[in-house]
């Protein structure tokens, strides 16, 4: 089986299992990350088929929907790969990145080992910024039960991996947890220029919604 063969096996695998997800960790989401990922991909030095591989595995199973289990994504990558006789070095790269990748709390940033990690992880933190950020934002309030806004509930800010796996805080306190820290934790050129234009919709965004709330317009 040739490399564009087992791309196209992995995204129709995947596709399968998380079409109609709810939380905005569905396809669709796998889909922009994958399209992400091709683009500063190839602005890099770096192995397109690992960054394919691992942006459409890359939440095959998210740790935050399995009990906080880092290591179910990249079994279950690794299960798949396998099955598809994929090399060891490969799969090895691959679930490494699946494992790395995701954003585990202000306190905890780590540099990814590889540059194929780095092109994947700015994918995804890329899906997280900006206007589909901002609906992906609500979509897990929504599906977590959480409040939209609490001024009495404050952000947790450098929160460690526990800390972030156990917080319930409105759905507003994660843009100053997590995603208007995104842009200048991007790795690549490529994706600091297209974070700089999505950190400014959040920007915007916050200001009318806090307008908005004190009945100011």
């Amino acid at each position: 089986m040739n490399q564009s063969e087992i791309i196209e096996k992995t995204k129709e695998y995947v596709q399968n299992k998380l079409s109609g997800e709810n939380s905005g960790h569905d396809w669709w989401h796998i889909y922009r990350v994958w399209k992400n990922a091709l683009n500063i991909g190839q602005h890099e030095n770096v192995d397109l088929f690992v960054v394919q591989l691992a942006a459409l595995l890359h939440d095959i199973a998210d740790w935050k929907f399995n009990d906080g289990d880092l290591d179910i994504g990249p079994k279950i990558a690794r299960e798949w790969l396998e099955s598809l006789e994929v090399e060891e070095e490969i799969i090895a790269h691959v679930a490494q990145i699946i494992k790395e990748a995701s954003f585990k709390g202000a306190g905890e940033i780590k540099k990814m080992p590889t540059l194929e990690g780095e092109v994947v992880q700015d994918a995804d933190r890329l899906d997280a910024i900006g206007a589909i950020g901002i609906a992906r934002t609500f979509a897990y309030g929504g599906h977590k039960n959480r409040e939209i806004y609490n001024p009495n509930i404050k952000p947790e800010e450098k929160q460690s991996v526990e800390q972030y796996k156990n917080n319930t805080s409105p759905t507003i306190n994660h843009f100053y947890e997590k995603l208007l820290l995104l842009k200048d934790l991007m790795n690549t050129k490529t994706a600091r220029k297209i974070a700089e234009k999505r950190h400014k919709t959040m920007e915007e965004y916050l200001n009318t919604f806090f307008q908005e709330w004190e009945g100011k317009d």
